[in-house]
């Protein structure tokens, strides 16, 4: 997590650390120190009938202001491996030789790299040692980039072709940053990877001065360390958060229960308007937990204060989770909340006074378990039970009377006029107004299953549609209560399909317990096409927030993902775009992915009858585990020539060939299912060879690799586009 730089105080005020929108933490360790230990902070066993006094507090300020934090230096929490502060060497890690170098400081305390040294590299790569981590850790992470540039942290797992990136930061600064990364646990042995980019020009330079491994979570903190577990305080000219830890009047720390503790404090004495606000902010979770919160807090209300604690997302809004019920505590007081963030998000402690003479809050001893400590609270139940993609029925959805069965679970085998599922081409999904619809009108209804209230739902699904006049109705997706009423219309459909899968995404929340209902509705028959829906999926969160692509995965909707084009052995090259390929009858309408994006494909128009384009995935390690591949692909055309999936390996000749189809398949994206094992560096190929005709576009869309064996059987269904029943739909 990062901050701004501090901001200067005022000559009658403290400085408290400060806070800005970025998600880094600004250390200025080359310039401060931190303050001698005051004499104690809260105890739960001390009657707080005690408190500051007005002269006491602004004697204490001016002698205890916390102008900056310092790193990790004389840290107490134990350190695990991996852990290093570069004054003995640099505990293990070592460059990867194929990149550039990482340097030592000639004074020790630092390893940097810098754009002069790094001659015709991009890159620097950090490797740790291997580590075993079987408990959740914290790892924090000193650095500095100068001038423009960029680190990245990554994890590489035993026997895995892919680093996964769980950091990164661009941000350029004139001293130390502190960054905040969850390593949850696991129980394959993984090596960490620092990824430093310095732009090729001179002055830029990436510098990491320590790297602490410590147990737990990182949003957890008893404020002891010099860097304050990477919290931080919002500035604001009149109240803000301080290290608390040897004002007379206010009793021993809760986490050592002596005077020789710290704890964070906030009162009201510079306090000027009503409603003055301050906020101590937690590190940005990187991984998904979900669990028990724990603090310990003291309160005094004078004339009015407000304590409350938020979690605030990636967009920046913020929920409320809890809020005391006393204005006063007579000692420490334990509060546990259970919280869920499958995304990453922020802890936030808000106070805000209502006059000089508000009181104080203080804080200490915020600590996370994975196990939930309300069980009556405890959230018992998982959204992907509404999730359907209708391969194996209907799932959890149902329709209300069998008269009015409208919905039909249906599937097309692979031809060149009707479009298949978006799942796989070839499986099924469900279709209204069918060949068993003959009255003038209809309304037909799809209830899923019922999910709970108060939680943020991400609802997701595809619809196709084809021949209706007027769209109007033809599809609409409302939230029913649990007494069957309709109680919001949060989706309808605005325009005409371009009979291509879309995907629509939906955020809703509802305070009582709900269901998505889709419904289509035909006044007039001559009016009235067919629409199509599948592959539902719900997940708590907002829509927005996205978990970002996992490596090894491309979409293509941010660019090529780093596919290499073979310059070598090809006449033509793969191009990304998005829509309608140019030539008729051939080619894809849409992508794959949200039938708006991008895909990668060949323009036959551009090349000649036998041309060859090829793109290779980067350098993949090799593992020791079967790989499976998953792609979408499009051959559609009376001329489509042959697409081909090969392995390459860097001492052989001749490429192995893994999966192939020759000419036209279907109109519809179909899904490839490879299994394959190679346990040393090699590369992937995707390489397409133009047919006879002008017909010949192919494309491909949505690559993933993941651990093997693969678990479906792959895409072994036979074209049928020149059969009989090139048109037929299975009911």
């Amino acid at each position: 997590m990062e901050l701004e730089p501090l901001s200067r105080p005022s000559t009658r005020t403290p400085h408290p650390f400060t806070r800005s929108d970025a998600p880094s933490l600004q250390l200025e360790l080359n310039h401060v120190k931190r303050p001698q230990p005051l004499r104690g902070d809260l105890n739960r066993t001390i009657d707080t009938q005690q408190h500051y006094s007005s002269l006491e507090i602004r004697r204490e300020r001016r002698r205890f202001l916390l102008v900056g934090l310092i790193g990790l230096v004389g840290a107490q929490q134990q350190l695990m491996p991996g852990s290093c502060n570069f004054e003995q060497g640099t505990c293990g890690y070592t460059s990867d030789p194929d990149y550039g170098m990482w340097t030592m400081n000639e004074e020790g305390r630092l390893i940097t790299v810098d754009s002069a040294f790094l001659y015709d590299q991009q890159r620097a790569v950090l490797v740790s040692p291997m580590l075993e981590q079987l408990e959740w850790r914290c790892l924090r992470l000193v650095y500095q980039i100068a001038g423009t540039g960029s680190l990245q942290l990554h994890l590489r797992p035993d026997s895995d072709n892919f680093d996964y990136q769980l950091w990164t930061a661009n941000k350029a600064s004139d001293s130390w940053l502190i960054a905040s990364v969850d390593l949850p646990n696991t129980t394959i042995p993984y090596q960490i990877l620092l990824e430093g980019q310095p732009e090729h020009s001179p002055g830029n330079s990436v510098a990491i001065f320590e790297i602490h491994i410590v147990p737990g979570y990182c949003i957890e903190c008893n404020f002891e360390e010099h860097h304050l577990c990477g919290y931080s305080n919002s500035w604001n000219p009149n109240v803000n958060w301080y290290v608390g830890g040897s004002l007379a009047n206010l009793p021993d720390n809760h986490t050592t229960n002596n005077q020789r503790g710290h704890y964070m404090y906030v009162d009201s004495v510079y306090a000027k308007h009503f409603q003055e606000v301050a906020k101590l902010t937690s590190p940005m979770t990187t991984a998904p937990m979900a669990g028990c919160l724990s603090f310990y807090y003291q309160r005094d209300q004078e004339r009015g204060n407000i304590f409350s604690v938020f979690t605030r997302d990636q967009l920046g809004h913020y929920e409320e989770i809890w809020r005391p019920e006393v204005y006063a505590t007579a000692s420490w007081t334990l509060i546990s909340l259970d919280i869920k963030a499958p995304h990453p998000l922020e802890v936030v402690y808000e106070v805000a006074f209502n006059s000089a003479r508000g009181g104080y809050v203080a804080i200490d001893d915020i600590s996370f378990s994975p196990e939930f400590c309300h069980t009556e609270t405890e959230p018992s139940f998982d959204p992907s039970i509404a999730n359907c993609d209708f391969e194996e029925g209907l799932c959890l959805y149902y329709q209300e009377t069998v008269e009015s069965k409208l919905w039909n679970r249906v599937s097309v085998k692979p031809n060149v006029y009707r479009i298949g599922d978006h799942t796989t081409g070839t499986g099924c999904f469900l279709l209204a107004n069918t060949r068993f619809t003959s009255r003038p009108g209809y309304v037909g209804r799809l209830h899923g299953p019922f999910l709970p209230g108060n939680h943020k739902y991400c609802l997701r699904f595809y619809y196709l549609l084809h021949g209706f006049r007027k769209v109007d109705n033809a599809l609409v997706v409302y939230i029913y209560d649990e007494n069957n009423v309709a109680q919001e219309k949060v989706w309808s459909l605005a325009d005409p399909s371009r009979e291509v899968w879309t995907e629509v995404d939906i955020t809703y929340t509802k305070p009582m317990p709900s269901k998505v209902v889709f419904v289509s509705i035909c006044k007039n028959f001559w009016d009235c096409g067919v629409v199509a829906i599948d592959d539902i999926t719900v997940s708590l969160g907002d829509c927005q927030i996205t978990a970002g692509s996992l490596p090894g995965q491309c979409n293509f909707e941010s660019g090529d993902c780093g596919y290499i084009q073979d310059e070598q052995e090809d006449k033509a090259d793969w191009l990304r775009v998005r829509g309608r390929t140019p030539t008729s009858y051939t080619g894809p309408r849409g992508d794959h992915t949200t039938g708006v994006g991008y895909f990668m494909y060949i323009e036959a128009s551009l090349m000649r009858p036998g041309h060859k384009a090829r793109i290779l995935t980067s350098d993949l390690r090799g593992s020791y585990s079967p790989q499976c591949l998953v792609f979408h692909y499009h051959m559609y055309g009376s001329g489509t020539g042959i697409l081909s999936v090969l392995l390459r390996l860097g001492d052989r000749e001749q490429d192995v060939l893994l999966w192939r189809r020759r000419g036209e398949q279907s109109v519809s994206w179909m899904r490839a299912i490879v299994d394959y094992h190679c346990d040393v560096r090699h590369q992937i190929i995707f390489e397409a060879i133009r047919g006879p005709t002008l017909r010949s576009d192919i494309a491909i869309d949505d690559i993933r690799f993941t651990r093997g064996p693969c678990k479906d059987p792959g895409d072994t269904i036979p074209y049928s586009g020149f059969s009989e029943y090139f048109n037929e739909i299975e009911y």
